[in-house]
């Protein structure tokens, strides 16, 4: 199976690096190209990914090709592919925010055309993401499942409505940065308490590593997890009493709500 990408930017980069250490695809059956040679050459070079002249060659090439430009950009590249898609039948994942699969199949002028819409997070660089995922009428279930057996190689992947995606990139796209909020919040106390820094946020950050792998492998929620942890008139208890005093899960979701409504905002004003 040959996977093409079109654009090479932060995110592509990150699900390439993904799937090279996944070591399930051969660098050079992904095909590459963008808008300057010498960016696409240099990333293929490093990679040892196949560059492609241009899009369309791409498209008729590859098996499954990754829209991964920015939203404006999409119509144009759409216009020099739309004949490929057509004779090829290449099945389109687009990773470009806020442009839904009927758009995308309004500006490549084919209703017929197997469509998936995508959403990465930077985790997938390392085998660590997310991925949300949902395809129009037209992506049977064996192309939906090679899509998806692609994009588990890069960590989890949720299958979730296009109306859901709004709030998707608010947990998964933007809480990267919340977390490392936290984590850096965590070795600044650590600090003040004695720690050196790097050894601060090494030991903040294997405990946020391993507490979200407990998430993940447990049936218990997490507020039974949080229980679990905090003994009767413990020092966990007082730690928990002085967070939600100052705040912390009010300040979580107001957060959440914020990135959602920028999100909206961003969306109306394209």
């Amino acid at each position: 199976m040959k996977i093409g990408f079109i654009g090479v930017g932060n995110m592509a980069q990150a699900m390439i690096k993904g799937l090279i250490k996944a070591q399930k695809i051969t660098s050079t059956d992904i095909l590459v190209h963008s808008a300057h040679a010498t960016t696409y050459e240099a990333v293929a070079k490093e990679y040892q990914l196949t560059p492609v002249a241009d899009n369309a060659t791409l498209v008729a090439e590859a098996d499954i090709v990754f829209l991964a430009v920015k939203p404006y950009i999409v119509p144009q590249v759409l216009e020099e592919t739309a004949a490929a898609f057509k004779a090829h039948k290449t099945v389109m994942v687009s990773v470009a925010a806020g442009l839904s699969l009927d758009k995308l199949a309004e500006q490549v002028g084919q209703s017929d055309l197997p469509i998936l819409r995508i959403m990465p997070n930077v985790n997938v660089a390392n085998q660590a993401g997310i991925t949300a995922v949902v395809g129009n009428s037209q992506v049977t279930e064996d192309r939906l499942t090679a899509v998806k057996a692609i994009l588990a190689q890069l960590g989890g992947v949720v299958e979730i409505g296009e109306k859901d995606f709004t709030t998707f990139s608010a947990l998964a796209g933007s809480s990267p940065a919340f977390v490392y909020l936290f984590i850096d919040a965590m070795a600044r106390a650590g600090v003040k308490h004695g720690l050196k820094k790097d050894a601060a946020t090494e030991i903040a950050a294997q405990a946020v590593l391993g507490s979200a792998q407990n998430v993940l492998m447990s049936d218990d929620s997490p507020w039974d997890l949080v229980d679990q942890v905090s003994s009767p008139g413990g020092t966990t208890v007082a730690g928990l009493l002085a967070m939600e005093e100052a705040g912390l899960m009010t300040a979580v979701v107001k957060g959440i709500d914020a990135t959602i409504a920028k999100d909206l905002e961003n969306q109306e004003r394209d």
